[in-house]
């Protein structure tokens, strides 16, 4: 028995939606950054000028952090996310997608919520721990959640329109960072900071509301599929022993996705900085909307970009492609000084691809029954990755918060360093394009025009990822 089209992007639909609030939520501290290190009280009110040009400093009334405890709000998110989305895959694995979507969901509601409360508590010795805790609540629930949301759409879109699904769910969770970038600082300016902050946390509402009909989707197709009960006794037989066994391209995959986010993310988080100390004529806002572009790309570009990717397939060329196209981005970046919006969008586009093309490849090399935590794993080495990228960029650029100019030959510097990373890619994904060729081949293969049905790809899907058979790396083919 199947189920229609119609059905699967109903589900999919929903999916798309449980992330968009918390990557809406996610991203409102760091455009209300000078409103959380702003002054407790401003004796004229507060004043809302980013730009400073009457040469006085203005008193922005906010809630008082130091620089160092407001980056501290992104550090634990991201420690925490590297640090539980393991265990959270291979609970989804055992407990299934809705245990995981419910649970999930409902952590990034709390922790939005301990947060925009902590709010609050300017001005007392609560107000840090509060928000503290509710980043760890929320970074605990937003990267599992991911997880299962990449699971869902493993699950639904395998042989079909795989890459169309996922490049589909990036562009709804970077929709919500876009809108958080051009409607967070209007609403902050008439409401203040806390009615923003439970406004993201409305939002993580949102995703929690379709968490529910996402898991009642995923249990009435299933039991048509004829699937429910098969997956559950597979996925009881998980161990935390099979990571050893998951394949060699699997673990080829992880590197090649960590090295190439390794030159992404870093190089985004400071992009903003280093347009204004290099190139003439800048302003902090237009070098942030320029900064921007990379995410801007993505969004326009990931729908269309997964619907060619299933139907060319290729997506162990499209991985050293976009690898051997990003060299240029950061050679012109430190090399030479054509415009920056160039390079961020020749990045953004490079990224679409890679999004695209390596994160739908996960499900091809792993069974559906270990692919929870196959993404926790991968999720966990790209978080830890970029971690380290970030403590050697900040190292490089080794400036205090009283300088008002990098030195342009630190810039250099960073911008090799995130070469390193991306020929560190190009030499990764060139040897999983070798190993998958000696292996049959299954990441090159045409997706949409390969005759795979959900019934016939059932017994790989549910296949214990242990197998006795010599030479079976227990890929899904």
């Amino acid at each position: 028995m199947t189920v229609s089209a119609y059905y699967r992007f109903v589900v999919l639909f929903f999916n798309c939606l449980l992330t968009f609030g918390s990557y809406f939520c996610f991203d409102i501290p760091s455009v209300l950054q000078e409103q959380f290190q702003g002054n407790l009280t401003c004796p004229n009110g507060t004043q809302h000028n980013d730009t400073g040009h009457n040469g006085t400093l203005d008193c922005v009334e906010g809630l008082g952090m130091t620089p160092a405890e407001y980056n501290l709000l992104y550090a634990i998110y991201a420690w925490t996310n590297a640090l539980v989305v393991v265990v959270a895959g291979f609970l989804i694995d055992k407990l299934g997608n809705r245990f995981g979507v419910f649970v999930f969901s409902l952590l990034t509601v709390l922790g939005s919520s301990i947060f925009a409360l902590g709010s609050h508590f300017k001005g007392t010795p609560y107000l840090l721990p509060m928000m503290l805790t509710g980043r760890l609540l929320f970074g605990s629930g937003n990267g599992s959640l991911t997880i299962v949301q990449n699971r869902i759409t493993a699950f639904w879109f395998k042989g079909k329109e795989l890459a169309l699904a996922f490049g589909l769910t990036l562009s709804f969770s970077r929709l919500g960072s876009v809108l958080n970038f051009f409607f967070t600082q209007q609403f902050e300016s008439h409401f203040g900071i806390q009615w923003t902050l439970w406004g993201g946390t409305l939002l993580c509402v949102l995703g929690f509301i379709s968490a529910i009909t996402v898991s009642m989707l995923d249990k009435v197709g299933m039991k048509q599929l004829g699937l429910d009960g098969v997956i559950q006794q597979e996925s009881k037989k998980v161990r935390v022993q099979d990571v050893r066994r998951l394949p060699l391209r699997y673990w080829l995959l992880v590197l090649t996705i960590m090295f190439f986010y390794n030159g992404v993310f870093p190089f985004v988080a400071d992009a903003s900085k280093f347009i204004q100390d290099k190139y003439s004529g800048y302003s902090q806002q237009a070098a942030a909307y320029i900064a921007g572009a990379v995410y801007d790309s993505s969004l326009v570009l990931s729908a269309a970009v997964g619907i060619l990717i299933d139907y060319v397939g290729l997506r162990g060329v499209f991985a050293v492609g976009c690898a051997v196209l990003t060299l240029p981005v950061f050679a012109l970046l430190a090399f030479t000084f054509v415009p920056p919006l160039v390079s961020t969008i020749w990045l953004g586009i490079t990224y679409s691809f890679a999004a695209a093309s390596m994160w739908p490849s996960i499900p091809l090399v792993v069974p559906q029954a270990t692919l929870g935590t196959a993404m926790g794993l991968a999720t966990s080495v790209q978080m830890i990755g970029i971690g380290l990228s970030n403590l050697i960029v900040g190292h490089i650029l080794g400036t205090k918060s009283s300088e008002l100019k990098i030195p342009l030959w630190r810039w250099q510097q960073m911008m090799i360093f995130m070469l390193a990373n991306t020929i560190a890619c190009i030499v990764t994904s060139v040897s999983l394009n070798v190993v998958d060729r000696k292996q049959g081949g299954t990441l090159n293969r045409t997706t949409k025009r390969s005759p795979v049905e959900h019934e016939e790809r059932q017994p790989a899907d549910v296949a214990p990822l242990l197998s006795s058979e010599p030479g079976n790396d227990g890929s899904v083919n």
